[in-house]
């Protein structure tokens, strides 16, 4: 029986061939265009389903990965390890965590609001015969069918929710990352950065929490709050028409967290951090781009600004800077002729105004999802524009150890709970001395196994007393001094007016 099916279906198959043959050897790529074109119209005709595709690679901006290629593999990659039988598991950029996806040619089923889609994983053969410099060969994509009927379903719901839910994925499973900005090469006449890049970045694992952090619990509560509010308010910042952006000043003595106090924050969001180094900025239009380059759910942080650059009450001096420049012009163009070009200015030329618009001009608003916080030992030497309301929305101020973070410390570093039979004696200190968090955490610290908490709490007691009492002598000196001032302001003032009246008493003689 099989030989007689193979009897009547080998003349088909052969005629079927021969046609074949005759239609590459000899049709024109005209006509097979036209025939093609045809066909694919007759196909669809009877063809129920639709095709999207999503290509790996974009071929604007030197063919960099998709975005939304990115994120739906991530989306992918929870129903492939259940229904695939074959997984391709590709490394982050870091290298240390692996992302399993379906292998190429394969095909996962997915259901939304009762409909079924397909998703398969495929990858175009490779150009053999042409050398490409930007990987224009490698063809992966994934392609998603369905049925005609929920073509608006799934264009206007369902690829909004793959692409939620895959960057959902990746931003509760990425490795996050503190960031710095790379010096820029000032020769030839146009900053070039380390390989290509504006910041460099390392694994971001500070371990600092709030349940850590000393500080009031009032007024650590409050700050949690304000946190996770902002978070969550991206259409309440777009109602009332504001970048989703959040500027903090905290600024204290040294030693009071300040830096402890941002990777708190930054750990209770999961955001990466990019530590601002003005100094290595050239000029606004860097500092700009720099902006440009971050990304959202990010923590943009300048420490010490006070120190970062010349930005301190700047307006104020204005007008002293301008004469000292016209006075000084000639000189420096005399002196930049002698040198003859053989050194350049690399100081960075940032100005206050240029950082103002960082803050909150237009182009603040790229990317969204971002807090901008300041720290500073002085604030008052802050130029009042540079810290105003809408600029730095909420001023956190750190002062010296009060009994409550004290308790924080006592918890963190000794396991002390509730109270010990040293914390009255310590309270009573507290009240008396201005300590930092770090001189009292360094107190508490066991420095051997053998020091147990009664150890380091009657350490602490004692460096609490010689503080007090070196506090006290330096109060005394310092009247003393001002004591002195005084009588030596006094004396001068007699001297003048003895030599007033002796230089009176001669013009008299003279006159006589």
């Amino acid at each position: 029986m099989m030989q007689d099916v193979w009897t009547q279906f080998g003349p088909t198959i052969a005629a079927i061939m021969f046609t074949w043959t005759m239609y590459q050897n000899y049709f024109p790529h005209e006509l097979r265009g036209h025939i093609r074109k045809y066909t694919n119209k007759l196909v669809s005709y009877f063809y129920p389903y639709m095709h999207i595709t999503f290509y790996e690679l974009e071929t604007e901006g030197w063919f960099e990965q998709s975005k939304a290629y990115v994120k739906i593999e991530r989306y992918l990659s929870k129903n492939s390890s259940t229904q695939a039988k074959r997984l391709k598991a590709n490394a982050e950029k870091n290298g240390e965590s692996l992302v399993l996806t379906m292998d190429d040619h394969k095909e996962i089923i997915d259901e939304y609001k009762g409909e079924k889609v397909w998703w398969i994983s495929s990858q175009k053969p490779a150009n053999r015969q042409t050398i490409s410099l930007y990987r224009e060969d490698e063809k992966r994509y994934f392609k998603l069918k369905f049925h005609k009927k929920n073509r608006d379903l799934i264009t206007n719901s369902y690829l909004k929710y793959v692409l939620d839910e895959g960057k959902a994925i990746s931003v509760k499973e990425r490795q996050r990352k503190l960031y710095t900005n790379n010096k820029g090469d000032g020769d030839g006449g146009g900053y070039r950065y380390r390989g290509g890049r504006m910041w460099s970045g390392v694994v971001f694992e500070h371990p600092s929490t709030f349940d850590t952090l000393a500080m009031d619990p009032k007024k650590k509560q409050e700050l949690i709050d304000d946190l996770e509010s902002f978070s969550k308010s991206k259409d309440y910042y777009a109602k009332i028409g504001k970048a989703w952006k959040r500027g903090f000043l905290i600024y204290g003595p040294p030693g009071m967290g300040k830096s402890s106090m941002i990777a708190a924050m930054a750990n209770l969001l999961k955001y990466d951090i990019y530590d601002l180094e003005l100094t290595s900025v050239k000029d606004n239009t860097e500092l700009r781009k720099l902006l440009i380059d971050t990304t959202g759910k990010s923590t943009i942080v300048i420490e010490d600004i006070d120190c970062s650059l010349d930005l301190t009450g700047q307006r104020e001096k204005n007008k002293k800077k301008k004469e000292d420049k016209d006075k000084n012009e000639e000189d420096a163009v005399k002196e930049k002729m002698k040198k003859g070009g053989e050194e350049k200015e690399k100081q960075s030329e940032v100005t206050l105004s240029g950082l103002l618009n960082f803050i909150d001009g237009l182009w603040s608003a790229i990317g969204g999802e971002r807090l901008i916080i300041f720290t500073t030992n002085y604030v008052e030497k802050l130029d009042p524009a540079l810290i105003r309301r809408g600029r730095m929305d909420k001023h956190i101020v750190l002062s010296y150890c009060c009994f409550e973070s004290f308790k924080v410390l006592a918890h963190n570093y000794l396991d002390v709970v509730e109270s010990h039979v040293h914390f009255p004696e310590i309270r009573r200190l507290l009240e008396e001395t201005n300590t930092t968090p770090a001189d009292i955490a360094e107190n508490l610290m066991p420095k051997s196994s053998k020091e147990n908490a009664d150890t380091c709490l009657e350490r602490l007691i004692k460096a609490l007393e010689i503080a007090k009492e070196e506090a006290k002598l330096k109060a005394e000196e310092e009247e003393k001094a001002k004591v002195a001032e005084k009588d030596n302001g006094a004396t001068e003032e007699v001297k003048n007016a003895d030599s007033v009246n002796e230089k009176e008493n001669g013009d008299a003689i003279s006159k006589g």
